[in-house]
């Protein structure tokens, strides 16, 4: 062959090769585009389970991991905000590096095989600090923000644009051959917008308008908006949209769930929140029965808040009871019933956006609505009892249908019950802390005392106390206040029961008082009621006495109009008591210093903590200190957390990284902190010699503090003789209905069966981790369990009499009778 040949036929190679590359590429890009029924990729109709999971609130070494359990979870999008305040927080200085790296995010939710959708905001509230505003917002001249006001739309235009430049040049969107499906812009902004009148209805006339400009290929959403301006999408948030969403302002525009609440955050002083696997799979079969096509659960991973990025009052941890608990581990049942929901959904889905809805009563408060594509058998029912007590049964097209109370039962075919949402077939699992021998081992704290300023330490002097927000800026959490006051030997009461008074008022959010050096007390607000009064005895003295008052917030608010005129610190201080009477000392002349000296040495650092002196602490300490340890790594590899009920309330930081504000003295109804366990990434740990330091503000006793590892070993299963089969096993098997239920059972990560804690066939009680026998039950039903399940990683027991006895007469008679079971994972299975 010539080399002119050759030549040739490389040409033609070559072509073909970049033909077949350019044809690669072409099918990876995505149009994206709606009408009145769904989204539609590509030209095809979709359903899309997503769920929020926020980069910031979790370390990048953790995305995937919590990202493929959302996959497994039946998702097929993942949504987040984008937080402007970490992004840009000072004027013109970006931040895109990792736990903010969001080009990274949304590649990770790419090479996890799931769509993305982008909430801009930029006002986002997420019960993050300032609502993801950055703080220098709130000193541009004559800004309000969220309305038609030109200094913010400025920025809010600039922020936009920077974060849509960023997504193009990294080709994320998805007619680039990103993810991205879907954008959105502002935030239940119907909340607020009232308040500025024609000013906000312009506000939103022009933000639709500036993102839609923006050109990104995809839709944008804008969510509680009843008036989204075209061609924005207005979606629904809350527990029940498919009850109470009034429908898209547009026949043309699909019905979007932007946000379905799992739980709801808590706030310090709060008990858990709760919402159950069955009500959220109710709330979720209704919406898809009634036209919607897009659920996003909010939250779906439950996230922490680091350092000092919680708004208000809420706690470190955020949304825990998510399908995904704070560790990043399956919450089941909740995280299990939801997948096989999404598993039935799927089963519908040709009927569901191609067919031709109807609606049937089927008696009080039941119901059928029915997907039928004309002219074909392809059908798809949703039957529905809709009394929250009672269970009813109902006649569907000849056939009848048990249903349980606040219940929908989903038939794929319009015959056959592939899956219910009060049936709950997937495994329960409670999670525990167990102390870390390794951690724990020779742990020894050092202790320094926080100094108290005079006014003669003070920064700014001014005659009154000055608000708070305006001199921290943000930059900690706290300010002081100082003031002197002259008192002559006659000003004092001389009667040994009368003590003079301070009274301090303040706009929140809490305080500490300290006469003459030494701590008085604390006054605090709370979540409702930021702003408080103290009230408390003091010791004055013939002569100078110094007051030092440490206010400071608690995350900064989030929601509400007029965000940027919110305050907070010191109102006024008066003594009361004096033989003078009450004496104002409110302009008295106050001097202000902003945060604590232990932040501005970084005691918190390896390089900082030796810029003090540190001594041995022994026992519960006092205000105001510093203390600090070192711990090797937990053994294994399971989650970690600091156990901190032992101390009152502080900051927590692991090698120099925050993991939080801790305020476990605050207790909630239930006489309980709020939040007793605190998330330590295993990425923020070395092998050895991990630096702990605590700043306690109140007084504790560190030597309780405990290193914990974090576990889901317990697994359950708690199905009775009427539960319907499992999802996975519908298709392609005619009398489903009919068979025997199975109780399956396996463990995390790869262990095996090392013991059953409980099991029990008849009428036993509780709930996972604390089960009780009943007045009924089957005798050998442990034995059995033991002999089907030990040392296993997982076993499948049929919810039968028969087989979960072995004597010949059935137990229970008379009673429809529940298998309990209650088993403990541990070590891995051997290969």
């Amino acid at each position: 062959m010539s080399k002119q040949s050759r030549g040739f036929i490389l040409l033609i190679l070559s072509l073909l090769a970049i033909s077949a590359v350019s044809h690669a590429k072409k099918k990876t890009l995505k149009e994206v585009t709606y009408d009145g029924r769904s989204l539609i990729i590509n030209g095809k109709r979709e359903l899309i389970f997503s769920g929020s999971v926020h980069y910031p609130r979790l370390p990048p070494d953790m995305w995937s991991q919590v990202l493929n359990k959302s996959k497994h979870g039946g998702l097929n999008a993942i949504s987040t905000y984008v937080f402007w305040n970490v992004h840009e927080p000072e004027e013109g200085k970006w931040n895109f590096e990792g736990n903010y790296d969001l080009v990274k995010f949304i590649k990770t939710i790419q090479e996890n095989g799931m769509y993305a959708i982008l909430r801009l905001g930029p006002f986002i509230q997420a019960e993050w600090n300032f609502g993801g505003f950055p703080y220098w917002m709130r000193e541009v001249n004559n800004v309000t923000f969220r309305t038609h006001n030109p200094p913010y739309k400025y920025h809010m235009k600039r922020f936009t644009k920077t974060i849509i430049k960023k997504m193009k040049e990294a080709k994320l969107f998805a007619p680039q051959g990103g993810p991205i499906i879907l954008s959105q812009i502002e935030n239940e902004y119907n909340t607020i917008q009232i308040a500025f009148k024609e000013s906000g209805t312009d506000y939103i006339q022009w933000a639709a308008n500036m993102a839609v400009a923006t050109k990104t290929g995809v839709p944008w959403v804008m969510c509680k908006q009843k008036d989204a301006p075209d061609p924005v999408i207005n979606a629904c948030n809350g527990r029940n949209c498919g009850d109470t969403f009034t429908g898209p302002n547009k026949p043309y525009k699909p019905s979007l769930w932007t946000e379905n609440w799992t739980a709801q955050y808590r706030v310090f002083g709060d008990p858990p929140s709760q919402r159950s696997a069955e009500d959220l799979a109710y709330a979720v079969a209704r919406w898809f029965s009634k036209n919607g096509t897009l659920v996003n659960y909010y939250m779906y991973y439950g996230g922490t808040n680091y350092g000092r990025t919680s708004s208000s009052f809420v706690t470190t941890r955020y949304y825990d009871e998510a399908p995904l608990d704070e560790y990043g581990m399956p919450k089941d049942p909740k995280w299990g019933h939801l997948r096989d929901l999404h598993s039935a959904l799927r089963m519908c889905k040709t009927p569901l956006l191609d067919g031709v809805s109807s609606m049937e009563k089927l008696g009080q408060g039941l119901e059928a609505i029915i997907y039928q594509i004309p002219g074909t058998e392809q059908c798809a029912a949703f039957l529905s009892n809709s009394d929250v007590r009672v269970p009813a049964t109902a006649i569907f097209r000849g056939k009848e249908y048990y249903l349980p109370a606040h219940s929908i039962s989903i038939l794929p075919d319009c015959n056959t019950v592939a899956y219910n949402t009060q049936t709950v077939i997937a495994q329960h699992n409670s999670r525990s802390f167990k102390v870390s021998e390794k951690a724990n081992s020779n742990l020894r704290w050092e202790m320094s005392r926080e100094p108290i300023p005079t006014i003669k330490d003070a920064v700014v002097k001014h005659l009154t106390p000055l608000e708070l927000m305006n001199q921290t800026k943000d930059t900690s959490d706290y300010l002081w206040y100082t003031t002197s006051l002259q008192l002559r030997t006659y000003d004092l009461p001389r009667r040994t029961d009368i003590v003079p008074v301070i009274q301090i008022a303040n706009l929140g959010h809490a305080m500490h008082t300290f006469v003459n050096g030494e701590y008085v007390g604390s006054g605090r607000g709370s979540h409702l009621e930021k702003s408080f009064t103290y009230r408390s005895a003091v010791n004055l003295r013939p002569g100078h006495n110094t007051i030092s008052l440490l206010g400071m917030t608690v995350g900064f608010p989030d929601s509400g109009v007029y965000l940027e005129r919110r305050m907070a610190g010191i109102r006024n201080v008066f003594i009361q008591g004096l033989n003078m009477g009450t004496i104002d000392l409110t302009q008295n002349g106050w001097g202000h210093t902003v945060g604590v000296n232990g932040e501005k040495l970084h005691l918190y650092t390896q390089g900082g903590s030796h810029k003090v002196q540190w001594t041995e602490a022994k026992g519960k300490g006092t205000a105001l200190t510093w203390y600090k340890t070192y711990f090797d790594a937990p053994e294994g590899n399971s989650p970690v957390a600091l156990n901190l009920t032992s101390m009152a309330k502080g900051m927590a930081w692991v090698n120099g990284k925050s993991i939080g504000r801790y305020w476990v003295s605050y207790l909630s109804p239930l006489g309980k902190p709020s939040q007793s366990e605190y998330h330590v990434p295993r990425s923020f740990l070395k092998p050895t010699n991990n630096l702990l330091v605590l700043f306690e503000e109140m007084g504790g006793n560190p030597e309780e503090v405990s290193i914990l590892t974090v576990h889901r070993d317990t697994v359950c299963s708690y199905l009775t003789e009427i539960h319907l089969p499992q999802v996975k096993k519908w298709k392609g098997e005619a009398s489903m209905d009919k068979r025997i239920p199975h109780a399956s059972l396996k463990c995390p990560s790869h262990k095996v069966i090392s013991k059953v804690d409980f099991a029990s066939f008849g009428d036993p009680y509780g709930a996972c981790g604390n089960f009780t026998i009943g007045t009924c039950g089957a005798s050998h039903t442990q034995e059995i369990v033991e002999e089907t399940c030990l040392g296993k990683t997982a076993c499948s027991l049929p919810v039968e009499w028969k087989k979960l006895t072995k004597k010949d007469e059935e137990p229970c008679p008379g009673i429809v009778k529940t298998l309990a079971v209650q088993v403990r994972c541990g070590h891995k299975k051997k290969d």
